[in-house]
């Protein structure tokens, strides 16, 4: 990571927990006040300007708390936001193993020790881990965080079958320093995101995925994973695909430490893992899915102006397969700015809908919906002096959700294997290291216009 943007040397990193206790990294503190300009899903970034001393405040949500910074108006904005959101908070999860506010708190010498590193004179230098290992090698002190995530659906690789198993709780908080020197684990995540929009005749007018396979090697004398994928993949346009073209990637990118010689005839990479956690590979699948989307979504709305009353009744299918289940599952329906009452009919009593005033929309909570069911949903809006032209404010809808141990690309990683290097790739002696693979695909934006 490297980009033209200073950021102000004497000005403070701060973390703030969401209620607005905090903890400052560095020692200084400029006067100024925060709010927001923005905000997508659950996280929320904001740039002011002429707040204080003619300085512009970023900052963006990560699991709940806040990572706040100063810069000169020169700065890119999305520059500063990539730092904080994705280099800074991953080298607190590297680094402390978790990011929560115990962990920055326990650990302030060590954070303050790689900003020092990190920034020069207000300037990025690196944010490379490999870079940042040769010059900060204090020991981090490991903390519980206050939630951890479900891994109750990560199953363990093993080299010629796959066996069902939770990982152990402590698995993803314990640092780097902790996991190098007591165990003998490879952890892949391949993580989707689905970006869907739905027109008002139910056409799909955009749908894109993303994902990453990430790597975290903990295996001791390991220098080479050698990892498959599905014999069917193909990459890049129809007239490129091959191997049969059942699973298609429109683009694939890799980390410079994978070596990509046998990928074309094998569907084989070989890498060298660093320290911490790596991106192996990067892709997009643009409109042509292997599988159905995995939700529709059917609206109906009646204005009633004689009672003042919009009537909203929603129907979610879920078109996954029936072995296949949806989390988390949030549905925000925007509405009239003048509603000032609701009742609802939901499908069972575990779901939730809430009227929210501050940003007009009612939210329905569903917290799990298996494929191949249909759930629906009544609202009754009490709106006073109620127009027919109400209707245009209703919608669009968002949708956001976890589908764990599902990638919607259909990618499958067939073998995971440490070797000792080489083209022979001699398998380590000793005990064999435990591979753990988790598949997970989620919402990043799924909208469906009414």
């Amino acid at each position: 990571f490297a980009g033209q943007a200073q950021i102000r040397s004497h000005s403070p990193i701060v973390v703030l927990q969401s209620p607005g206790s905090g903890c400052r990294i560095d020692d200084q503190v400029s006067d100024g006040r925060f709010s927001v300009a923005g905000q997508v899903g659950n996280c929320s970034a904001v740039i002011l300007t002429r707040v204080h001393d003619g300085l512009c405040y970023v900052h963006m949500r990560h699991n709940g708390l806040y990572f706040g910074l100063t810069c000169k108006p020169q700065a890119s904005p999305f520059i500063l936001i990539q730092f904080l959101n994705r280099r800074f908070a991953a080298i607190v999860k590297d680094y402390c193993g978790s990011v929560s506010e115990e962990a920055i708190r326990q650990n302030l010498p060590l954070l303050y020790e790689l900003l020092e590193e990190i920034l020069d004179f207000g300037v990025v230098q690196t944010t490379r881990l490999d870079v940042l290992r040769n010059y900060v090698q204090s020991e981090a002190v490991n903390t519980q965080p206050s939630s951890l995530f479900d891994m109750s659906t990560i199953g363990l690789f093993g080299a010629d079958t796959q066996q069902k198993t939770l990982v152990p709780a402590s698995a993803s908080i314990r640092s780097l320093s902790h996991q190098r020197s007591k165990t003998n684990e490879i952890f892949v995540d391949v993580l989707e995101r689905l970006t869907v929009l739905i027109g008002a005749n139910g056409n799909v007018v955009q749908a894109e995925l993303n994902g990453d396979i990430n790597l975290k090697s903990f295996v001791n004398g390991c220098s080479e994973i050698f990892m498959t994928f599905n014999h069917d993949l193909a990459i890049g346009s129809s007239q490129n695909r091959g191997y049969g073209g059942a699973v298609r990637l429109d683009e694939c990118r890799f980390h410079a430490n994978v070596n990509v010689t046998d990928f074309e005839t094998k569907r084989a990479i070989r890498v060298s893992p660093g320290p911490g956690e790596m991106t192996l590979m990067q892709y997009t699948v643009l409109d042509d899915f292997p599988t159905p989307l995995p939700f529709r979504l059917f609206p109906t709305v009646e204005v009633q102006p004689d009672k003042s009353r919009l009537l909203v009744c929603l129907k979610l299918r879920c078109d996954l397969s029936p072995r296949s289940h949806a989390t988390n599952m949030v549905v925000r329906l925007p509405i009239p700015k003048s509603t000032i009452s609701l009742s609802r009919d939901v499908s069972s009593p575990d779901q939730t809908a809430t009227l929210e005033p501050d940003s007009s929309s009612v939210v329905w909570k569903v917290p799990r919906i298996t494929g191949g069911s249909q759930l629906s949903a009544i609202f009754r809006l009490e709106v006073p002096g109620l127009r027919p032209s109400a209707r245009l404010e209703v919608g669009p809808v968002a949708l956001t959700f976890d589908l764990p141990s599902l990638a919607m690309s259909g990618l499958r990683i067939g073998c995971l294997r440490p070797t000792l290097g080489g083209r022979g790739g001699a398998a380590l002696s000793g005990e064999p290291p435990k591979r753990w693979l988790r598949y997970s695909t989620s919402s990043g934006s799924y909208v469906v216009r009414i």
